[in-house]
């Protein structure tokens, strides 16, 4: 096999040839060839090769070829000779989302501005476009692709389907709809890798790690759709429990309940922005509130063991790990954000008045110069929960987001596990660099899974 990097020109001319200069040729041992099959994505076509003389590892691309082959730009791009005769340019990574409202300058809404620095970041890398479902043809096997041009702005151009996709689609009720169910299954019967399937419900977690034996260790007793029974036996033996469902996030409709003898259940949530506590003599009383707010939706509920965290005047502190597949299929630690709760708030969320901080601020307030060694041990957790994971699950993955918590015996509790984790942590100032390594990381794993993974620099 042989990888290396060549600058691909698009010329007006009409022949049905492709210039290929000397250089390049032995490169990808070419030398004397007279016609090659070149492909692009899920196009092929066959195509007379002619050797010109020009310094370094040009390839020229006349447009009667550029038509029917649909090469979307000129510039740098890999090369792939994996089989004699046979050429690849690339790699075609399709980065696939969407939104409700599409504008012409933002089409994908809220997540525009992050595809734009996934495609920024992958201009020298290869062709990198995003696109949403309602833009493939399959008839063609094409898709109508978004790409950003020097200035910064949106192109349309038509590209056969890509030869891997990173699945960022917003919305968890589309994910499951049949429409998507059929997408997703087309591109794996093309053998198209795509990772990050789909979201994660926290019943998935538990039953991916149930036969884990060493990460489990890490999860907090949880018990799926409990009764009343259950959340009493759960207070009586842990003292406080949070009570959440099992498709949520942002915090949104997590309960933590409280039992203290002879003072009563205590809960509390937020809602409309404010933090809320009530107090209950009985527990028949607290369920009574549970079962009037939410009525059947109380069955896609779980009940999670409490723990005593780590906490900065006074308020709990966790932590997400964001971790990524890297260009040798290996999961890597690149982010770790600190959240801090808000004062009477359930969760660490930044929306319901947390805090956040890099782990070395957290960290040191509560463990002094045991920081760093705190820190070290739980990415070496944040890896094993991840592996244990992909162990059981039957589909790609490429990126998982865990909401470590670190108790005051130092142990290392796992609460949540985000299959397409959000990027708020990459906000704060001092980890806006680990932002940058989690879009290469990105990159460099669609190389891999799309088989250009073995760099060479022109």
């Amino acid at each position: 096999m042989s990888l290396t990097v060549c600058n691909v020109h698009l010329t007006p001319k009409s022949e049905k040839m492709v210039y290929v200069s000397h250089t390049l040729l032995k490169q990808l041992n070419l030398s004397g060839k007279r016609s090659v099959r070149l492909h692009l994505g899920s196009s092929s076509i066959p195509v007379t090769v002619k050797p010109i003389r020009k310094a370094g590892k040009h390839m020229y691309i006349p447009a009667s070829l550029r038509q029917r082959f649909r090469v979307p730009k000129s510039g740098s791009v890999f090369l792939l000779n994996e089989t004699e005769g046979e050429v690849q340019l690339g790699p075609l990574i399709g980065i696939m989302s969407d939104a409700a409202q599409r504008s012409s300058t933002h089409p994908f809404g809220s997540r525009t501005s992050f595809i734009k620095q996934i495609l920024k970041a992958g201009s020298k890398k290869g062709y990198v476009f995003a696109f949403a479902p309602r833009d493939i043809n399959w008839q063609n096997e094409t898709v109508y692709a978004y790409f950003i041009n020097e200035a910064g702005t949106w192109v349309r151009r038509t590209v056969p389907l890509p030869d891997v996709i990173y699945n960022r689609l917003p919305s968890r009720k589309a994910e499951t709809s049949t429409y998507i169910n059929t997408l997703r299954e087309r591109f794996v019967r093309r053998n198209i890798p795509f990772f990050n399937w789909s979201f994660f419900n926290k019943s998935d977690v538990y039953a991916l790690l149930k036969d884990e034996v060493a990460a489990n260790r890490y999860v907090p007793e949880s018990v799926m759709n409990p009764n009343a029974d259950v959340i009493k036996d759960m207070l009586d033996k842990h003292q406080f429990v949070y009570y959440k469902p099992t498709a949520g996030s942002l915090g949104i409709g997590i309960y933590r309940l409280t039992y203290l003898p002879k003072k009563g259940y205590f809960a509390r949530y937020t809602t409309g922005g404010k933090n809320i506590l009530l107090r209950f003599k009985k527990f028949s009383s607290l369920m009574r509130m549970l079962e009037g707010r939410h009525g059947r939706s109380l069955r896609n509920y779980v009940v999670q063991q409490g723990v005593r965290l780590a906490e900065i005047d006074g308020c709990p502190i966790d932590f997400r790990f964001h971790v990524h597949k890297n260009g040798e299929n290996k999961w890597v630690v690149v982010g770790i954000g600190a959240k801090k709760a808000g004062k009477g708030s359930v969760t660490t969320h930044v929306k319901n008045g947390g805090q956040l901080m890099t782990p070395k601020q957290a960290l040191e307030r509560t463990f002094g110069d045991r920081a760093g060694e705190i820190i070290d041990k739980a990415k070496d957790v944040a890896v094993e929960l991840a592996e244990a994971i992909e162990r059981n699950y039957p589909h790609r993955l490429g990126e998982l987001g865990f909401d470590l918590g670190i108790d005051r015996d130092e142990q290392v509790w796992m609460f949540e596990a985000n299959a397409k984790p959000g990027r708020s942590i990459f906000k704060h100032p001092a980890l806006r660099s680990e932002g940058r390594s989690s879009v290469e990381h990105i990159l460099e794993h669609c190389l891999y899974l799309s088989k250009f993974h073995r760099r060479e620099e022109p």
